[in-house]
């Protein structure tokens, strides 16, 4: 793990419980709801003073109803709306309800049952590194074989394109990663998320953090497991709409794309224009068939890896990601 700059050695810095808050933006997660908010608030003692509200964009389901029960058990549980209904407007409207007191605010997703002391060890991160935000790392999960395979090559640079919060392993400050705690006057100095954004707002507002100084730590001690998109519709419509909102997020700020960004949108142009060209001139169907070898060897690599037949649809995973993330980016560029 590599040296915090700055940072106070023995005995660790720890943060104050009274001075951390914890936003869950919710909208019809009767099925995740309980579990989530049961798993924050264990593993740690500090946990009993640390305030958690839940931001809902009016669930039509039980949420509501179980959250307010769970604040009924624990005091440190409560309710806002969150009239916007987007993640982004929901931690907002979080942030905008802490009281002075509240130094630290960490962002929790509803359908994600947390490591023990999440919330605490996060806050500790902010304090030890005098971060302007602290992100973690993710490992994918697999329960079906589609996800399994799924799980298996995004975490890859085949899949990720070799984001050190998708399975990294080496803490040290990064320009973006998982959203996970915020030094609160950081996050309001800059305007919290932009609420215009319903995904990659999270990297919308690394960019304008980074820009106003700020620094991001990258905690590879402090891990999530998630499940990825379960179907191959599911994926597509993901990675469309991230592409659309990291083209969103290079527009807004007049940035240039980043190698690892063309890498997709070129391959999706590269693949349109050999297949037409292929019609008439059949050597340009080497690029495809390239491609298509490419997606296959590592179909095979994952299925021997993990020794399951599930591992053969891994390429089938990385080149839905590939495509639609390029087919939103682009989109999104042309039809500003």
């Amino acid at each position: 793990m590599d040296s915090i700059p700055g940072a106070t050695t023995d005995p660790l810095p720890r943060a104050d419980p009274r001075t951390v808050l914890a936003a869950i933006p919710t909208l019809n997660e009767e099925a995740h709801i309980e579990a989530c908010i049961r798993s924050l608030l264990s593993g740690d003692d500090r946990l009993a003073d640390v305030q958690i509200i839940v931001a809902d964009g009016g669930s039509t389901d039980r949420t509501v109803e179980i959250v307010r029960e769970l604040g009924a058990e624990f005091p440190n549980v409560s309710l806002v709306e969150n009239p916007k209904r987007l993640q982004s407007a929901g931690v907002n409207r979080v942030a905008d309800a802490a009281s002075e007191a509240v130094e630290y605010l960490v962002r929790c997703d509803a359908h994600s049952v947390y490591p023990a002391g999440f919330i605490i060890q996060v806050a500790d991160a902010l304090v030890r590194t005098k971060a302007g935000s602290v992100v973690v790392c993710m490992d994918a999960v697999g329960v079906s074989c589609f996800q399994k395979a799924n799980a298996w090559i995004v975490d890859t640079p085949l899949g990720s394109g070799g984001s050190a919060h998708r399975g990294g392993t080496r803490s040290g400050f990064y320009d973006h990663g998982h959203h996970a705690g915020f030094e609160l006057d950081h996050f309001r100095q800059i305007g919290g998320y932009d609420e215009s954004f319903s995904h990659n707002e999270d990297a919308e507002y690394d960019h304008r953090l980074v820009r106003a100084g700020g620094k991001i730590w990258l905690d590879a001690d402090i891990r999530l497991s998630y499940f990825p998109r379960s179907t191959v519709l599911a994926l597509g419509k993901q990675y469309y709409a991230y592409g659309r909102g990291r083209a969103r997020n290079l527009i807004k700020h007049k940035s240039r794309p980043r190698l690892r960004q063309l890498v997709p949108v070129i391959n999706l142009l590269g693949l349109a224009v050999t297949g037409l060209l292929a019609l008439i001139f059949p050597v340009f169907a080497s690029y495809p068939v390239f491609y298509g070898g490419v997606l296959l060897a590592a179909s095979v690599f994952v299925a021997v890896r993990h020794r399951s037949l599930c591992g053969l649809l891994a390429g089938l995973a990385s080149g839905i990601m590939h495509i639609t993330w390029a087919a939103g980016f682009l989109r999104q560029w042309i039809f500003r």
